[in-house]
C-alpha cells in the first residue's frame, strides 16, 4: 500500500500532505490527553513493532502479498490520536531511511495507511464493543473486525486519490475492483495479526489496552438472594499494577526477532498495489526515490554481502530508530501533558 513517487500528480499530492499535516497535528493535540502513565511507554514500541510487523510479508492469492497496515493495532492498544502518530512515524522512517513509499507522495501515504486505517478501525472497534458482551473475547472479536474493514477501506481511498490525481489513463472501475479485492483477502491477514496481538496483551494487562478500558465486567454480590453490582474500589495505585518494564522488553525483543530474523522468510512476491499497478499499468510513469542512494535503501545494508545479514541489521536498525524517535515525539506530548496539568497552571477560582 506504500504509494511511490509519480502516481500521483503534484497538486494532489500536495493537497494530501496538507490535509496529512492538519490530522498530524490535530493528532498531536489529541494525543496529549491519550498518553497517560499507560499508554505513554508503550507508544513508541507500538511505533517500533508495526515497523517489524510490516516487514513480513505474507502471500496472499495469484502471486501476490500482503503486510500489515498497523492502524486498528495502534488505535486499538494506544488510542487513535496516538495511532495516527505510531503509523505516521513509521512511513516517515521507511520513505527517509528505506525508500520505502515515495516523499512527495508522503502525505497520501499517511492519509491513506495512517489515517483512513486508524479512523475507519476505531469507530467500528468502539461500535462493537458497545453492542458486545462485555469481556475479552468481546475485544478480541471488536480488533478482528475491525482491523479487517480497515484494510479495504484503504484501498478505497487510494481509488479516489488516483481518481482524482493519477498521472496515467486507467478506468478507475478497474482500479477499484483490483484493489479492494486484493485487499479484502489482505485484511483477512491484518485481522489476524492483530487480534492475536490485542488479544496477547488483554490476556496479560488489560489496562495497558487503551481501547479495552472501561469495559471489565462488573463484579457481582449475592445480597437477599439476588445478584447486585459491587460498589466500584478504589483505583488501585500505578505502583501496584506493576512496571511497565517486563511489556516492554518483550515487545522489544519481540520486534527485533521479526525485523532481524523472521522477515527473511517473508514472501517475495509484490504486495497488493504494487501487483495492481503492474497489472493495470498504473506503474508506468513511476519516479526514482530520492532516497534511493540511502545505506539501507531496499531494506538492506549497503556492502554487506550476505543477504540474510544484510536485511537482518537493516530491520534491526529500522526497529532501533522508530523505537527512539517514536519515543521521544511521544515523551515531549506526554511532558506537555504534565505541564499544562500541574497544580501552578490551575487558576482557582472562588
Amino acid at each position: 500500500m506504500h504509494v511511490p513517487d509519480g502516481f500521483i500528480n503534484a497538486p494532489v499530492s500536495a493537497a494530501a500532505g496538507v490535509a496529512a499535516a492538519g490530522a498530524v497535528a490535530v493528532s498531536l493535540r489529541g494525543a496529549r490527553r491519550e498518553l497517560d502513565e499507560r499508554t505513554a511507554p508503550l507508544a513508541g514500541l507500538v511505533a517500533a513493532f508495526i515497523f517489524a510487523v510490516q516487514m513480513l510479508n505474507f502471500p496472499v492469492a495469484a502471486g501476490t502479498s500482503g503486510h500489515l497496515l498497523g492502524g486498528a493495532l495502534a488505535a486499538i492498544l494506544v488510542g487513535p490520536c496516538t495511532g495516527v502518530l505510531c503509523v505516521s512515524v513509521v512511513l516517515l522512517m521507511q520513505g527517509v531511511l528505506f525508500a520505502d513509499g515515495g516523499l512527495t507522495a508522503l502525505g497520501v501515504n499517511i492519509t491513506d495507511m495512517a489515517i483512513t486505517t486508524t479512523v475507519v478501525a476505531y469507530l467500528v472497534f468502539r461500535g462493537l464493543v458497545k453492542v458486545l458482551p462485555r469481556g475479552r473475547r468481546s475485544i478480541t472479536v471488536a480488533s478482528f473486525v475491525a482491523a479487517f474493514l480497515s484494510v479495504p477501506a484503504a484501498a478505497v481511498v487510494f481509488t479516489l486519490i488516483y481518481a482524482i490525481g493519477g498521472t496515467t489513463d486507467v478506468s478507475i472501475g478497474k482500479v477499484a475492483t483490483a484493489m479492494v479485492g486484493v485487499h479484502v483477502l489482505i485484511g483477512i491477514g491484518e485481522a489476524v495479526i492483530t487480534a492475536l496481538t490485542v488479544g496477547a496483551v488483554v490476556a496479560v494487562r488489560p489496562d495497558l489496552v487503551y481501547g479495552a478500558r472501561g469495559l471489565h465486567r462488573p463484579l457481582k454480590l449475592r445480597v437477599a438472594g439476588e445478584l447486585v453490582d459491587a460498589p466500584d474500589a478504589a483505583p488501585a495505585p500505578v505502583a501496584a499494577r506493576g512496571s511497565h518494564r517486563k511489556v516492554w522488553i518483550t515487545g522489544l525483543v519481540t520486534s527485533l526477532v521479526l525485523a532481524g530474523f523472521v522477515s527473511f522468510y517473508a514472501s517475495a512476491n509484490p504486495d497488493g498495489l504494487e501487483k495492481v499497478a503492474h497489472d493495470k499499468g498504473i506503474d508506468t510513469k513511476t519516479e526514482k526515490h530520492a532516497s534511493d542512494g540511502s545505506p539501507l535503501a531496499g531494506y538492506g545494508v549497503k556492502d554487506v554481502g550476505d543477504a540474510r545479514l544484510s536485511g537482518g541489521l537493516a530491520g534491526v536498525i529500522g526497529v532501533g530508530v522508530t523505537v527512539v524517535a517514536g519515543s521521544g515525539i511521544f515523551w515531549v506530548l506526554r511532558r506537555r501533558r504534565t505541564a499544562d496539568t500541574s497544580p501552578s497552571q490551575i487558576t482557582e477560582t472562588v
